[in-house]
């Protein structure tokens, strides 16, 4: 690290959980970001600021006015941009040395194998049912930690899946029914419930690239905004789980 590094990162490098290896961790470390709406746009922000070296955005959308009063890497004059140059220009104006890599499209197939096989953590900021349910599959393959969260209305939830053994998969929370999830669209969202939830994605991104603290492996937080209050369900691996099944 230079001295303008140093510097900017000082507050972190401070605390002795991180230290100077920690900071190197995230300055090294590869993050791919799925959907750079009311999830993503927090989530990016943090790990930017925080020195993730290497962030990959995907998201196939453009900016539309009703996106502003949540995904707040979007401005006003971004309006029918790409979502994913909004989001860069936004991230190189908070941390230029962050390298950011945005592709308007919708991750899937073959490119989604490939995507999450050369990242470290791969962050599912989307509410789309089926996306969910492949980017799991390719983290589970490919044993990359899958960090899940959601929000719609007043509620928020979050969750890490890991891919060993003894942890459970997306899948053993929830099954392929085929029935496509509620989503904000349809629903509604208060503004701030995604910030909370794609922030706390990016604090639970950050301890794994550091191997620091307990991560929300096997546990899944949900938070109910209107009462601001947070509740814990333990996860367990599926032994007949069509996805993560040894």
């Amino acid at each position: 690290m230079n001295d303008q590094q140093l510097l900017r990162y000082s507050r972190q490098i401070m605390l002795p959980q991180v230290d100077i290896e920690g900071q190197e961790q995230l300055l090294n470390a590869h993050v791919l970001i799925i959907g750079a709406g009311g999830l993503g746009s927090p989530a990016s922000l943090y790990l930017a600021a925080a020195g993730v070296g290497t962030l990959t955005l995907y998201d196939d959308d453009q900016v539309d006015l009703s996106n502003l009063q949540r995904q707040i890497t979007h401005y006003t004059d971004d309006i029918g941009t790409d979502k994913v140059i909004s989001s860069q220009q936004t991230l190189n104006k908070i941390n230029p040395d962050t390298r950011v890599f945005a592709i308007k499209q919708r991750l899937q197939g073959e490119q989604l194998e490939k995507e999450v096989l050369k990242a470290d953590i791969v962050l599912d900021c989307t509410d789309n049912f089926s996306t969910r349910f492949e980017i799991n599959k390719a983290c589970v393959k490919h044993k990359k930690p899958l960090v899940s969260g959601a929000a719609i209305r007043f509620e928020g939830q979050v969750s890490v899946f890991v891919a060993n053994d003894d942890s459970p998969c997306y899948n053993c929370l929830y099954a392929e029914s085929g029935e496509e999830l509620q989503n904000c669209a349809t629903n509604g969202v208060i503004s701030p419930i995604t910030g909370i939830i794609g922030s706390v994605q990016a604090m639970e991104a950050m301890k794994l690239i550091m191997g620091i603290g307990e991560t929300l492996a096997g546990r899944l937080l949900l938070l109910d905004g209107l009462s601001m209050q947070w509740n814990e369900m333990k996860l367990r691996k599926n032994k007949n789980c069509p996805t993560c099944r040894n």
